[in-house]
């Protein structure tokens, strides 16, 4: 037994176990001789004392000896009177003036004298009554002295009777349980408890030999010393060994309820603890760098919680979520706050996950340049603007900072012409106006920028909000576009839904009447140009126009094909590539180009009316 249970276990239980000893040595002292009133007139010689030892503990009753009073009876009648007196008080063998000492003098006055022995043996049966009550109350000192005390007097006068010696067998044994219950008592105390030798061991010797109420208290002891030491493992964190002594308690009366209630306080001990694990490991996950401790807090739950405990299962998923997400949640949409007091753009978290990114071999209209196939595993979420930036957003960066985009720099972009239905270089042309050159409205995705502006834009945000702003790489785009799905186009393998996104649709129409010549046979969305952002459905990932409307820059350069392409969803970047990439179908796109492997790229500085931007904010 660990010192721990010395100090604790018995320490707790030690006055329990003190009020069950007392309570069942208390009223078991026999009642005091009643005096006798009225002494007969008979003279007492000193006679030879006759020394009788008795087995038992004789730390406690020492040499237990009885001499037989020796009377002289001068008045017979007056003694026997006396006698029966005595016997009625109870008083039988204590003095000259006890029951047996008379009645034995009288029987050597009248030998044969069948009233006397009628008496005697009346007041033998008596003494056997006192003995045998003495005996079954016999858990204190004095009740067992005083039931040795009347096997000694048996022993000396009746020692053939059947009846005497079956009682000496039982106070010896008696006087043996009792030096066993004080073996025991002694072991309970030095911590030794249901050990080979200890406590539990000598309570039930003493139990075996003689039902005594001390040890049947001091078995009670030692199971409560157990369950006390098993709240105190439990109070430490350490259930296994708390379950043990549960285990070991449980052996020791085989009382169910007891152990059920000692477990059912552990069990609550148990959820305690795993609820502040479980909240430490929350208020962990707070701090920068407290997925460390969140995960220990989650290890140490694991460990001692029960299967499938809900408070264990929802640090997990925290945990998981704050591994792959920071404090977001996969679907989340939020925004930041800039300097000025007004909010970023829209957000949605785009969970984690892994896909095969590029064009299947066989795959219609695909290119060497898409190809081949391989998988990507994007490891930890990122958060993606919902739509592509807008114009006003872009002027709320160019008011706060000053910048001068790439095409207002050189006072020129790449505009459709609306009489010749060609793109054409248009002066005057940057990111405030629209496809066609005219002024552009705030809702309508900005165009005329190149992926230095864009990435202006995303140092600007990145500085006011305080978060990491970029553009994406190629594969977080296709991760995004494809929204969990394999198929050629990104809302499947045929023909657009209706109202999927702002594609070239066969039942287009531009305001001068024009017609695509190569689009999307039976579709129409209504738009010729960008549409603001927004006009169409979400994709699984709730990211609007990712297939249509405007294609968007990216960050990587461009490379021929996929082989050697990073696996992580990085960007494969070049220090100083002069093409960049972008990505996704715009509403001047063909049917082949909408699909979600096409991937093309044009110059750093290039900007014309078919290509904007989103940003990536990392979590």
């Amino acid at each position: 037994m660990p010192p721990a249970l010395l100090e604790h276990g018995l320490r707790a239980v030690w006055p329990v176990i003190a009020v069950i000893l007392s309570l069942a040595l208390a009223g078991c002292k026999p009642a005091p001789t009643p005096p006798v009133e009225d002494a007969p007139a008979v003279e007492h010689a000193a006679q030879p004392e006759g020394r009788v030892r008795i087995s038992g503990d004789d730390a406690l009753a020492d040499v237990l000896s009885w001499s037989l009073p020796q009377v002289e009876i001068t008045d017979p009648a007056q003694a026997r009177k006396a006698a029966r007196k005595a016997l009625a008080a109870g008083d039988l063998f204590e003095n000259a003036d006890s029951a047996i000492p008379l009645l034995m003098a009288l029987q050597r006055v009248h030998p044969g004298d069948a009233g006397d022995a009628r008496l005697l043996e009346q007041a033998r049966d008596a003494l056997l009554a006192q003995a045998k009550a003495a005996l079954d109350a016999a858990d204190d000192d004095a009740s067992l002295q005083f039931a040795q005390r009347h096997g000694t007097v048996l022993r000396a006068l009746w020692p053939q009777l059947p009846e005497v010696q079956a009682y000496l067998v039982e106070v010896d044994k008696a006087g043996q349980a009792r030096d066993l219950a004080l073996s025991g008592e002694r072991a309970l105390r030095a911590g030794s408890l249901d050990e080979d030798g200890g406590a539990l061991q000598q309570f039930r010797a003493a139990q075996r030999l003689h039902p005594l109420q001390r040890a049947e208290a001091g078995i009670e002891a030692v199971e409560a010393a157990l369950l006390a030491e098993a709240e105190a493992q439990a109070t430490g964190g350490d259930f296994d060994a708390a379950a043990a002594l549960l285990t070991r308690a449980a052996q020791v009366r085989r009382h169910p309820q007891t152990i059920a209630d000692a477990r059912a306080r552990i069990d609550v001990i148990r959820a305690n603890r795993v609820r502040r694990l479980r909240d430490e490991g929350l208020i962990a996950l707070g701090d920068a760098d407290g997925l460390r401790a969140a995960r220990q807090r989650l290890a140490e739950m694991l460990r001692i919680a029960p299967a499938g405990d809900p408070a264990s299962s929802e640090l997990r998923e925290r945990i998981d979520l704050a591994t792959h997400y920071g404090l977001f949640r996969p679907g989340q949409v939020f925004t930041d706050g800039l300097g000025d007091g007004s909010r970023g753009p829209q957000l949605v978290v785009v969970p984690h996950g892994a896909f095969l990114m590029g064009a299947p071999e066989g795959e219609r209209d695909a290119t060497p340049a898409e190809q081949p196939q391989h998988m990507i595993r994007l490891e930890r979420g990122f958060a993606m603007t919902r739509h592509e930036i807008t114009v006003g957003e872009y002027r709320r960066f160019v008011n706060a900072s000053g910048y001068v985009s790439r095409a207002t720099h050189r006072g020129h972009s790449m505009a459709y012409d609306v009489r010749s239905g060609n793109f054409v270089r248009g002066s005057g042309i940057d990111w405030r106006s629209a496809y066609d050159g005219r002024p552009a409205a705030d809702d309508m995705p900005v165009i005329h920028v190149s992926a230095r502006d864009a990435e202006a834009y995303a140092a600007w945000l990145t500085q006011q909000t305080g978060a990491y702003y970029r553009l994406p790489s190629e594969a977080e785009f296709e991760y995004a576009l494809r929204a969990g799905r394999q198929t050629r186009f990104p809302w499947g393998a045929d023909a657009p839904p209706a109202g999927v996104e702002n594609l070239t649709g066969g039942d287009d129409v531009s305001p001068q009447g024009r017609r695509w010549g190569n689009a999307f046979k039976g579709y129409g969305d209504g738009h010729w140009g960008p549409a603001p952002v927004g006009s169409f459905a979400a994709n699984g990932y709730r990211l609007h126009d990712m297939g249509g409307n405007v294609s968007e820059w990216i960050a990587d350069c461009w490379h021929e094909g996929y082989r050697r392409a990073p696996a992580t969803g990085a960007a494969w970047v070049n220090p100083g590539c002069r093409n960049r990439m972008y990505r996704g179908g715009s509403w001047a796109s063909s049917p082949a180009q909408a699909r979600s492997a096409w991937r093309t790229s044009g110059g750093t500085d290039v900007t014309n009316a078919r290509v904007g931007f989103r940003l990536v904010r990392q979590l």
